[in-house]
């Protein structure tokens, strides 16, 4: 797990977001109210979302965010939270303790730290393949 995650105001816009990421050199930022995560934009969000729709970068950011973020606790397992990612069909999962946000773990975390990038392979495999239609998986030459 990342202890250090760039969080923001769910009320501020795409612009702002867009910048932070920029600033602070991360391609996503939890949204917050209360001190609680109620949404999670990435860099891809922002791209596909935002700019190949022609939005206005005046939005508010909370428009174009995942929500609900998908969660996990702390004391959780590797394996776990990589069962979680596939079946919310996340590459990014927040780390909680409670309500309150103490973290964030990646599938890039999970083969740096465990150093099981195989692990890491198949489980990006596993999670792509839940967000695509099954058309883009069908056997050669089927039709």
């Amino acid at each position: 797990m990342t202890e250090t995650v760039v969080t923001a105001p769910s009320d501020r816009t795409v612009r702002e977001i867009a910048e932070m990421m920029r600033e602070r050199n991360v391609g996503s930022v939890v949204l917050i109210e209360k001190q609680r995560p109620v949404g999670f934009l990435t860099d891809r969000d922002l791209a596909v979302s935002v700019l190949a729709d022609g939005r206005d970068l005046g939005d508010h950011a909370a428009d174009h965010a995942s929500s609900p973020v998908i969660t996990a606790n702390a004391e959780m397992h590797v394996e776990e939270a990589a069962e979680l990612m596939v079946r919310h069909a996340v590459r990014r999962l927040v780390i909680v303790d409670g309500d309150r946000l103490t973290g964030i773990i990646t599938l890039d975390d999970i083969a740096s730290r465990t150093g099981d990038h195989e692990l890491a392979s198949q489980l990006s495999a596993r999670v792509t393949r839940a967000v695509m239609p099954d058309f883009f998986f069908h056997e050669r030459g089927d039709h």
